[in-house]
């Protein structure tokens, strides 16, 4: 059904093009010849009057004739019957068709003879066309041509009057069995022109199809693209060099064109935003209160950092979010804004059937960025070790720098009702998240720096994890009650450690005792 009809697309049909050709030029190919044929019919049935006319005329004059003579005959012997049926015979003799007739119409239209196959009539019963043939007689016509209706079937034919018997003689056929041969050869040229037609179609389709086939190619793959959402180049290899693939080219100089603005776009802008744009095709200044959890990370020593590096400090904040960045992205998270050396990250925007738990998620990220700033510092490390195994020590500045690259970072995490959503004005806006939440994960994370410990959560972040997750492989180990600024209730915090690092705080533990 698809490969003839189509596929369909949100509910509608997408009829191949090669389909509709096809069949139009079906209908004008079978009107056409159709058209032809009739007309064809109808010259044909023309010239066989003509012909027609000329052989009745010739049947009639014969039977005239031998009528003249059956009245000299008659005049001798006095047998009208007999006279009567050699008029019969000889009429019968003319005749081929099996509804044909020749008649002797007295003026009073008594039938004198009847030379037929058909039912016999004492009278003749068309008195319109009698009429006709006693008024002509009157104005001196005496033979023409004329329809008449005879045994409630519509004749045609040619007649004559005859003086010395004072009677019209009528040689005529019948419409429909005259014409009955024409009528079967066209039908049978009609259903021979319909089947070569419809051959012809058929293999118009697959040669049209053949033709078009980067049209089904180009909107195959289109058809592809919005499904899943994404702007690809068109395979044309091998295509003709026709408007078609002019078309083909075209829509992959534009699919490169988007597909680098939408990659820019998607840099700028988060991907549960990116996303509703493709869907909506409009970005809209409007947000919602969503139940989302909140990852606050910022590095630690930032003021000596930069001035140490200077101008460098971007390069190693680069090194530093690129690796970060991914590790929020892969758990599904949404960048809410970078600020210097802080990263302020949301989980639970994306859709429910491609996410996890969002504290869940915020937890395992906080730890993918401990790794990435551990992978880091150990780089920076072996670094030195170069060059120490090189030069034998470090310079003063040298070692300054070094201290300045070897990044610690803190991470607080906390969750609850939120505003997310767009704000700004229609000329430039931004994706944001508002909320208490959202201050007090960065509170949580600059008492990571009092603590000296890398994950700080709320009692928010444990709960919904203990509740809601199984098998979560986390303890939470209560720190302390502390009371976040701007707030007047204190507020249980917590350390989540992952079971491997839970492990060896007891091992490390038992080893002090």
């Amino acid at each position: 059904m698809e490969k003839l009809f189509g596929k369909k697309l949100n509910q509608t049909r997408i009829v191949p093009v090669s389909l509709k050709i096809v069949f139009l030029f079906t209908i004008f190919i079978l009107v056409s010849n159709l058209s032809t044929n009739y007309i064809n019919l109808v010259f044909n049935i023309s010239e066989l009057t003509k012909l027609t006319k000329q052989l009745l005329i010739k049947d009639l004059n014969s039977v005239n004739e031998f009528c003249n003579t059956q009245y000299e005959i008659y005049q001798y012997s006095r047998d009208l019957n007999g006279s009567i049926k050699g008029m019969e015979d000889k009429g019968l003799r003319e005749l081929k068709n099996a509804k044909a007739v020749v008649l002797g119409l007295k003026e009073d239209g008594r039938v004198l003879f009847q030379a037929s196959r058909i039912k016999a009539y004492d009278t003749f019963g068309d008195t319109d066309t009698l009429n006709i043939m006693k008024e002509k007689l009157q104005n001196n016509i005496k033979e023409g041509f004329l329809p008449f209706t005879y045994n409630n079937e519509e004749y045609f034919g040619i007649y004559k009057y005859n003086p010395k018997w004072k009677m019209f003689i009528i040689r005529a056929e019948e419409y429909n069995e005259f014409y009955r041969s024409s009528r079967t050869i066209f039908k049978d040229i009609s259903i021979i022109i319909l089947l070569i037609t419809l051959a012809c179609a058929v293999v118009g389709v697959f040669v049209l199809r053949y033709i078009l086939r980067f049209i089904g190619i180009i909107s195959s793959n289109i058809m592809k693209m919005i499904e899943h959402q994404k702007m690809e180049l068109i395979n044309l290899k091998g295509a003709p060099n026709d408007d078609i693939t002019l078309l083909g080219i075209a829509f992959n100089s534009l699919s490169n064109t988007i597909d680098t603005l939408v990659n820019i776009f998607r840099k700028f802008a988060n991907r549960d935003v990116a996303l509703k744009a493709y869907k909506e095709m409009e970005i809209r200044l409007e947000g919602n209160k969503m139940d989302l959890a909140i990852l606050f990370s910022d590095i630690k020593s930032f003021t000596f950092i930069t001035e140490t590096l200077g101008t460098d400090i971007i390069k190693l904040l680069n090194m530093h979010y690129d690796k970060a960045i991914r590790k929020i992205l892969e758990q599904n998270g949404t960048i809410g804004s970078i600020i210097g050396d802080a990263i302020l990250a949301v989980f639970g925007t994306m859709p429910e059937q491609v996410r996890q738990n969002k504290s869940y998620e915020a937890v395992l990220t906080a730890y993918s960025i401990q790794e990435v700033s551990e992978e880091l510092r150990m780089s920076m490390h072996k670094a030195k070790e170069e060059i120490v195994k090189k030069y034998g020590s470090l310079t003063e500045g040298e070692e300054k720098v070094y201290r300045a690259v070897l990044l610690e970072v803190g991470v607080g995490i906390d969750g609850g009702e939120v505003f997310y959503g767009n704000i700004g004005s229609h000329v430039r806006m931004t994706n944001t998240v508002i909320g208490d939440n959202v201050n007090s994960a960065a509170r949580l994370e600059g008492l990571t720096r009092i603590y000296k410990i890398p994950v700080i959560c709320s009692e928010y972040i444990k709960r919904d994890i203990e509740t809601n997750v199984k098998n979560h492989k986390l303890h939470f180990i209560e720190i302390d009650r502390v009371q976040v600024k701007g707030k007047t209730q204190g507020k249980t915090i917590f350390l989540p450690l992952p079971d491997e690092l839970y492990e060896k705080k007891l091992r490390h533990e038992a080893s002090v005792f």
